[in-house]
């Protein structure tokens, strides 16, 4: 059977890249599961030549990724605290929201972002399927539905009266299988005057810095704004503005409404991609060996430290984590212990490697040599909440878009 594109149905999809089998990357493991066997599922990625969209070829159930304990809490993160409170007051003042408006954001996790419009008086409504997440924006006071967001769901909240203003959906796009539904149930849940705010990570980004990590089974998309505008069309959206943004190694930022208000940004944008080549299916054809030979220079580096008699642990238990250290083959045997400040991570084990999860704390208490900065895109927030550390004498390896070390004397 051939594989469709998951946006258009197009059976034009060509493989450009295979990390192999994989385990869950937010699969976060407890002492007593170490004995088990760890589910793997293959990763490998595609492009469809007829809409652009970059896409994983084998999904995984939606509820064994995101229903299952989910352990991902963005409001550990200060950097994505302070993009998205920066996020909500440019929409607060460009749309004149109010207590009369209303938004809603898609996969909204623990209330991270939607704190800010309520702080500021603004009605909202988050739409999250995991738990623990919605349990926590619950108990700040945040209206959230523990529920995957679909068509349907969109159906009901119009029939019970409820259309939006805004609807912000942050680093969600990617999760979802049914993206002509996303869109649908988007241009029916908004008002006729009303806009999206969706942050994604920038593939072209992805690629020109060799950012394979970002690739996991959560991540069943990865997308340009050709591919966005494609998809956004097909379902009476306009796209009308793009921005990009620095955040989570290169994102952009879509605003999309049922009426067209274009201000030079999408074109401007699909015509860069059109000179790069990133409708392309040879803009990705050289992927893989970039990723392998990557994969050897990390090696290279982190073993060789080893064999020195280094000790080495790793920060951040992060989805893009537990596949770089899975696909560069650190186990236990290389890496003594992995810290996040996640209370929820510590006292787990990373997936595929079973390096146990600590506090912060330890790091300064132990002493390893060096670090392997799992979350590379968080460099900046984490080196800087580490200075003691560096002080001390230890030193965080960076992996991504080459490996360097860092030390105390970078900042200064």
């Amino acid at each position: 059977m051939s594989l469709r594109c998951r946006s258009c149905g197009s059976t034009a999809v060509r493989t450009f890249l295979d990390l192999g089998r994989m385990p869950l990357s937010d699969g976060l493991r407890k002492k007593e599961q170490l004995g088990e066997i760890e589910k793997r599922y293959p990763l490998e990625v595609a492009f469809c030549e007829d809409c652009a969209l970059v896409q994983i070829t084998h999904a995984v159930d939606p509820g064994e990724l995101f229903c299952n304990e989910y352990p991902y809490y963005s409001s550990f993160s200060d950097s994505l605290l302070r993009h998205s409170e920066a996020n909500v007051a440019a929409l607060c003042s460009s749309r004149g929201l109010g207590k009369d408006s209303f938004v809603v954001e898609l996969a909204s996790n623990d209330g991270y972002l939607l704190q800010y419009f309520v702080a500021r008086g603004v009605p909202v409504l988050g739409i999250d399927p995991a738990a623990g997440p919605v349990a926590a924006a619950r108990a700040r006071g945040i209206d959230t539905l523990e529920a995957f967001f679909t068509d349907e769901l969109a159906a009901r909240l119009v029939a019970e009266g409820k259309r939006a203003d805004v609807i912000v959906a942050n680093n969600v796009m990617a999760h979802v299988p049914d993206l002509c539904g996303f869109a649908r149930g988007i241009a029916r849940l908004l008002k006729p005057g009303g806009t999206t705010s969706i942050e994604a990570p920038y593939v072209r980004d992805l690629i020109d810095h060799c950012e394979f990590d970002t690739i996991y089974h959560e991540h069943l998309g990865y997308f340009s704004v050709t591919a966005v505008e494609r998809l956004f069309r097909r379902h009476s959206l306009h796209l009308n503005q793009v921005v990009r943004l620095p955040i989570h190694g290169g994102s952009l930022r879509y605003h999309a409404s049922p009426t067209p208000d274009p201000d030079g940004s999408v074109e401007r944008l699909c015509a860069e991609e059109r000179e790069r080549g990133v409708d392309r299916f040879e803009f990705y054809a050289g992927f893989g060996a970039r990723v392998r030979a990557l994969r050897e220079e990390l090696r290279a580096l982190v073993l060789g430290l080893r064999a020195r008699g280094c000790s080495i642990a790793a920060y951040g238990a992060a989805a893009k984590g537990a596949i770089l250290v899975n696909y560069a083959g650190f186990g236990a045997d290389v890496i003594d212990f992995c810290v996040d400040r996640n209370v929820h991570k510590q006292g787990r084990y990373l997936p595929g490697v079973n390096v146990p999860i600590l506090a912060p704390e330890e790091l300064l208490r132990r002493r390893p040599d060096y670090t392997l900065l799992l979350p590379w895109n968080l460099e900046r927030e984490i080196v800087g909440q580490q200075r003691a550390y560096l002080e001390a004498g230890g030193r965080f390896v960076v992996p991504v878009p080459s490996p360097r070390i860092v030390g105390i004397e970078d900042l200064r």
